[in-house]
């Protein structure tokens, strides 16, 4: 799907009854050329009948961080205490809204839940969130308060060596200011989580929603604690293999250590359990059936490893509703993450559901 076809279908399924004006206007473009849009839309099955009757009424929601992301990479290898050359990359981010910015391009009805400030960084995480075509309109907007920022040094290969976030907006992200969308969450094929959520949010939504799939990032070793006491509530989890140590309190390192700490967290309730391990691919259990998917890039190029484990995320959850096999949703996820190494921000702009299998094609020539 284009881009701007991205984005008429948000508009559309933020309001079905939206005039064609309307789009037009919000979008920068002629009638004509909404219009025209629509009709391709139609063609490719997304839309159908009159009045945007929508082809597909599944949706994922996707609950958690959205923030602006400041990423510093040095051009040659990182000198400490003193001032490195490199080039400096400002866009949108945020574990959450990474995951469902990569969903919606694979397109995926998505609906984003988080809380921004109502100040400029906010105002320009919507804009760019729309113009990815995730509906934002359970977006939180707090007064007075500042968007969350994170802080980010890459070295010259493009991996993070440090990472600063401000993130205390979340916070506001209460029970109270979710109770409301009790009822729309509850019609989402796929709930995904980050551990950016206050504990006592998490514990509610893993309990409210414990009879549906929920997804799972552990987000990082300060943060993946939080997930131990909801473990029997979560249908798929992603993480990383330091995440996954300071979750479990045990050492994951070689295969039987792995092999080890799935069958803890299988023995908690967890269903699938996807490791991923950076140059050494990915390890994967579903009770009782495991592996590792090697590394296999279609490129050679890596500009920003930070937004890879939200696309294979995003991946994960989109093979989740393709009913897709484990090892093809293993190896759709990775070709994801691959996409968006090539990208200087932490999600890829040109990220489709044509260019993800097309880095698959090229991954097993």
């Amino acid at each position: 799907m284009a881009s701007r076809e991205q984005q008429v279908l948000a508009l559309i399924r933020e309001d079905p009854m939206m005039p064609q004006q309307v789009i037009a206007t919000r979008l920068g473009i002629s009638r004509s050329a909404v219009a025209g849009h629509i009709m391709h839309l139609s063609n490719k099955g997304f839309i159908k009948g009159r009045g945007y009757v929508l082809s597909n009424a599944s949706f994922i929601s996707v609950i958690g961080g959205a923030n602006i992301d400041i990423h510093g990479r040095s051009t040659q290898k990182l000198r400490d205490f003193d001032s490195n050359p490199g080039d400096v990359h400002i866009a949108a981010g945020g574990v959450a809204r990474n995951i469902a910015e990569n969903l919606a391009r694979l397109g995926a009805d998505t609906r984003l839940i988080s809380a921004i400030g109502d100040d400029h960084h906010g105002q320009v995480l919507m804009r760019l969130s729309r113009e990815a075509g995730i509906n934002v309109q359970n977006v939180l907007q707090i007064p007075s308060a500042a968007t969350s920022t994170y802080l980010s040094v890459l070295d010259d290969t493009g991996d993070m060596l440090v990472g600063i976030n401000d993130m205390s907006i979340i916070d506001d992200l209460t029970v109270a200011s979710l109770r409301p969308m009790q009822a729309m969450l509850k019609q989402s094929s796929i709930i995904v989580l980050d551990m950016n959520l206050p504990t006592d949010t998490l514990a509610w939504l893993t309990e409210t929603f414990s009879d549906m799939p929920i997804f799972a990032d552990t987000v990082s070793t300060a943060k993946a604690p939080r997930l131990r006491p909801h473990l029997q509530h979560i249908h798929t989890l992603k993480t990383g293999t330091i995440e996954v140590e300071a979750l479990m309190g045990q050492e994951a390192r070689t295969k039987a250590q792995l092999v080890k700490i799935t069958k803890m967290l299988h023995n908690e309730g967890v269903t699938r359990v996807f490791i991923t391990r950076g140059e050494k691919g990915v390890f994967f259990s579903d009770n009782g059936k495991h592996g590792t998917q090697k590394v296999q890039r279609s490129s050679n190029d890596i500009l920003n490893a930070g937004g890879a484990g939200d696309a294979f995320l995003a991946g994960l959850a989109y093979s989740w509703l393709e009913d897709w096999t484990l090892q093809e949703s293993v190896q759709f996820s990775m070709a994801a993450a691959d996409v968006t190494l090539s990208h200087a921000g932490t999600s890829n702009p040109a990220l489709s559901l044509g260019l993800v299998q097309c880095a698959m094609e090229t991954q097993h020539a």
